[in-house]
């Protein structure tokens, strides 16, 4: 099995990091580049085509875009205006017209657990709009410039002992929106991404992937309309933080002489193997262990809020920005 399968990781650029598009190293994948002009942000845009290349990141075939926010946990209105800007320019990508459709926005996840609470949260700042437009129209005095906007929290399994699939599918049975938003907590491979990395796809999710925890998906083939998740990784695999330290801890002890005959049979570990021997090594309590930075609490509000701008900024003809 390849080493990015056994990395826990919900976030494509990171299962895309080894491979250049300039280099060919990945038949059926693209990964092109760039840094927004006016802020901090860094965005990869990566392309699955083939079932080649989705078997070989591990992810479905569709277009993955990642945006790398080094402040989006931080307390700058300026920059979280710039972000909610350019989040809604790449919502644009994945959805276009989007204020002409209905939407329905699926806040994935258990509030009660502050890393998974994304979801929920993003719904509870949402200007909810379906109600008004069904009652008064959509041209009338009080609904004009709102697009249709209906929200929902599903919950998890354990709290309503029914698949998320099933809550939603019957919701748009019923309701039928014309797209689905699924906003969802993500799992990374780097200590970095946590809190910082917002990731767009129109693949749809597959919900508790990143912890081992793999539930029905939520996609187009599971729900009948077209689907687009956002995500940001809160969690990491406690074995990657290890595998990490431990890396950035041989390379220092390499440099001294007395080190140099172990580091010469460890040299020929790669990556995967380095990994998985750190996983064999760690005590079995915490072979199922996730982190979490400190100021979840207040980093969740702060990133809900700002994902929540963008959704309401983009589906309703209302400045939010200036």
């Amino acid at each position: 099995m390849d080493f990015l399968t056994h990395v826990r990781t919900d976030l494509a650029v990171e299962a895309a990091q080894n491979f250049s598009e300039h280099e060919n190293a990945l038949a059926g994948v693209t990964v092109r580049e760039m840094d927004h002009s006016q802020a901090d942000i860094h965005i990869t845009y990566v392309h699955i085509k083939t079932e080649e290349g989705a078997k070989k990141l591990g992810k479905p075939i569709g277009r993955y875009i990642t945006m790398e926010t080094p402040h989006l946990a931080e307390d700058d209105e300026d920059y979280h205006r710039e972000i909610t800007q350019v989040l809604m320019d790449q919502l644009e990508l994945l959805v276009p017209n989007i204020r002409e459709k209905k939407v329905l926005v699926v806040g994935v996840g258990n509030r009660e657990i502050t890393p998974d609470s994304l979801g929920p949260k993003v719904v509870d700042h949402l200007f909810i709009t379906r109600h008004l437009i069904r009652e008064y129209g959509k041209n009338s005095k009080i609904t004009k410039g709102f697009g249709s906007v209906s929200a929902l929290a599903p919950g998890v399994m354990a709290q309503t002992g029914m698949e998320g699939s099933e809550v939603i599918g019957g919701v748009i049975r019923e309701t039928k929106p014309d797209v689905a938003l699924v906003i969802d907590a993500l799992a990374a491979r780097s200590v970095h991404r946590l809190n910082s990395t917002i990731q767009l796809t129109d693949t749809g999710i597959s919900p508790g992937s990143g912890v081992g925890n793999h539930r029905h998906g939520l996609d187009k083939k599971s729900l009948g309309i077209p689907v687009v998740a956002i995500g940001i990784p809160t969690v990491i695999d406690a074995a990657t933080i290890v595998n990490d330290t431990v890396s950035s801890l041989l390379d220092v002890l390499e440099q001294q002489e007395v080190y140099k005959q172990v580091f010469e049979s460890v040299r020929s570990f790669d990556d995967q193997e380095k990994y998985l021997l750190l996983r064999e090594l760690m005590a079995p309590e915490m072979a199922g262990m996730f982190v979490t930075p400190k100021d979840i609490d207040q980093t969740m509000e702060k990133i809900s809020y700002t994902v929540s701008e963008a959704i309401n900024s983009i589906c309703h003809h209302i400045d939010k920005l200036s």
